[in-house]
């Protein structure tokens, strides 16, 4: 049995946390200049400028990618033979979180859904853990922006409805959803399984760095064939106009139900925040 003490944890949230809300992660800035060379439009390419800009401006003054600092989502992939000492896992994680936001200087968002009134501390975090065999610890950060979160959803179609409904389900939300999620986006579609598992996979989706292909053959001819469609509504970097409207398409499937073909988008703004932690 390995042990790990929460304070550990607690400590590498708490820089994870900072530094995934001030610099740009590799595969978002690859991710800017491969886009930026494919957009035709020059309002496009101004935009994109502007948004690799931001992210120099930001790493380099230690300020925020952007004001909308994000709710707290984690990733956990805890191994069955690992003890936390000195506290819970979650307690460790939430500790982290907020003295993350704290000492960041980050935007606190997180509110009651009905009163409305701040929490000021940005917690709770949510927190999905997997048991996985061993005895390691992989946490995995995501800052989820209300712009981008506010233009996802879920879609329970009908088995009949398959790929073409899927395709026609994922290409109308950002349609609909046009500049509001700050593009160019990230998709994450969680196919499969129910209509809660679909919107957890659709949001874990979204880890995968960009540029890194689906090892499913399948998922991937998929993946590509709803960016293109995607792409070619025109919206275009920060909604301008332009071939980028988005960067990547992330898809996780799932068994479901005989009767069932749910189906979830986890729409993601063009900051993508993230960072990834083993210990």
């Amino acid at each position: 049995m390995r042990k790990v003490k929460a304070q550990a944890v607690e400590e590498a949230v708490r820089r994870a946390c900072i530094e995934a809300n001030l610099v740009g992660s590799k595969d978002l800035v690859e991710a800017f200049q491969r886009a930026r060379e494919i957009e035709e439009s020059e309002t496009g390419r101004a935009v994109l400028d502007q948004l690799l800009e931001n992210l120099r401006i930001a790493e380099r003054e230690k300020i925020p990618i952007c004001q909308d600092t994000g709710y707290a989502v984690f990733f956990v992939e805890r191994g069955e033979e690992l003890m936390i000492e000195g506290g819970t896992l979650d307690e460790a994680i939430n500790a982290g979180m907020m003295r993350g936001y704290t000492d960041g200087y980050l935007r606190k968002g997180t509110c009651d859904c009905l009163t409305r009134k701040n929490r000021g501390d940005n917690s709770p975090a949510v927190i999905y853990t997997e048991c996985i065999p061993g005895d390691g610890l992989k946490i995995s950060f995501m800052a989820k922006g209300g712009g981008s979160e506010n233009m996802s959803g879920v879609a329970m179609l009908k088995p009949a409805q398959g790929w073409k409904g899927i395709r026609e389900f994922v290409v109308g939300t950002v349609d609909k959803a046009g500049a509001n999620p700050c593009p160019p986006i990230i998709i994450g579609l969680g196919i499969g399984g129910t209509m809660d598992k679909a919107a957890v996979n659709a949001k874990k989706a979204l880890l995968r760095p960009l540029g890194e292909k689906n090892p499913d053959p399948e998922l991937a001819a998929m993946e590509a064939e709803l960016l293109e469609a995607v792409n070619k509504l025109g919206i275009g970097p920060q909604g301008y106009g332009g071939r980028v409207t988005a960067l990547g398409v992330s898809i996780i499937r799932w068994p479901c139900h005989i009767a069932s073909l749910p189906v979830a988008i986890n729409v993601q703004c063009h900051a993508s925040r993230h960072r990834e932690i083993e210990l």
